[in-house]
This record gives structure tokens, sequence and C-alpha cells, in this order.
């Protein structure tokens, strides 16, 4: 595995509070890390090694979870590719996919984490949500079965997304989405229309920005 060293790794994390209207408000966090990058392989790891490296990550993940949840923040954004990185080929990147359903099967992960096969990352996502109380958005890939004599089906049998996916605060899978604009991801699939993904939340829909604080923090 590959990391930065102790020294220059820092956690960059920001509370932005929101305004809803003239009299609520909501508390949203941001966060950045150097992400812990697998070793450069030309062949696929297996999916156990694939999950001990997304494992690591999370565990970052979970700490600042919390941390955010303690402070107040009702919603965490987390980065793209901040589970495995991003320099990978179609091959290589597949042992890190899971497939992620359509929200509206109502699904919580964290109970129910066998529903739709191997999915252990989002079971573990899940779980942050609901133990923390606290809605959040990942972004994770996502692997779709197709016909291989389909004319936009890939020689592997599988379509294979850069995806964003939200939890709420019961740890139940709100949303979905599938990246439609791809810069330099030859690991990646276009889905065939782009895709408009909006969700509800307990604390509102229209918002702007307020004020804001951050802070780094040695991992």
């Amino acid at each position: 595995m590959t990391t930065c060293s102790f020294q220059t790794s820092v956690a960059v994390f920001a509370l932005i509070i929101l305004h809803v209207s003239a009299l609520d408000t909501f508390i949203a966090a941001v966060y950045e890390h150097a992400v812990i990058l697998p070793n450069e392989t030309k062949t696929p790891v297996s999916q156990e090694d694939a999950l001990l490296l997304m494992n690591k990550n999370i565990d970052i993940l979970e700490k600042i979870i919390k941390l955010a949840a303690e402070k107040g923040a009702q919603i965490i954004v987390t980065p793209e590719d901040a589970l495995y990185g991003w320099k990978f080929t179609r091959e290589t990147i597949f042992p890190y996919l899971e497939d992620i359903p359509d929200p509206q099967v109502a699904w919580i992960p964290c109970k129910d984490p066998h529903r739709f096969g191997h999915t252990p990352v989002q079971a573990r996502l899940s779980c942050l949500a609901k133990n923390n109380s606290i809605y959040v958005l990942a972004n994770i890939g996502d692997k779709k079965p197709c016909h291989s004599y389909g004319s936009r089906c890939p020689s592997n049998g599988y379509y294979q997304y850069n995806t964003n996916v939200v939890y709420d605060t019961e740890g139940k899978l709100v949303a979905r989405y599938h990246k439609y604009h791809l810069y330099s991801e030859p690991q990646f699939d276009v889905p065939e229309k782009p895709e408009l993904v909006t969700f509800n939340t307990t604390f509102g829909k229209q918002r702007y920005l307020c004020t804001t604080f951050s802070q780094s923090i040695p991992l």
C-alpha cells in the first residue's frame, strides 16, 4: 500500500452552517484526506485485498464522521475516490466494486448486508450513518451486469460506474448517482443518459452558504 508520511498527511475538515429559511439552519461537514492508495499493479488484486485497503480508508472516515456528528453536523460529504484512489484499469478496479441497487428498494445495508450480494462497504457506510445519526455522502464504484451480446455492453459483461451514494440517519440508502462527465477514468463507463438525482432530508431542501470554519487534523 502507498501512503504519505505522517508529517504531510493531514485531514481537512470544514463545518458549513447553511440557512434553510429565515428561522431554520443546518450544519454540513465537508472532508478531505490523503487517501491510502493501492500498490500499482497491472493485474487485479483479490476482493479480500481490495476490501482491506478500503477498510483502512473507511477507518479514517469513521473518525471524522463521528467528529462531525459530535460537532452538530447533520450531513457530511466525503471526497471522490476516497476509498481506493484513482489509478486503475477496467480490470484492476473490478475487485473494488459492489452492486448498488436503486434507492427505491428502501434498503438499510447496516441491518441487511446480504440482501444484494457481497456489499461490505455499503454495509459499513450505512452503519456509520446510522450509528452517528448523520447523513453520509460517499463515493464508491458500482457494477451492473449486462448482456454481452448488447451493442454497448463491455467485454467483461458489466457496466462499471463512478458512483455517489447517500445514507440517511437510519442508514437507509436514499440516493445513487452515476457520474456522467468522466475525466481520465478508463476504469468506468459513461451512463447511457445523464441522471438528475435529488433526495429529501429532515432538515430541508433550499439552502445557501452562511458561514464556514475548518481545521487541519494530523493523521
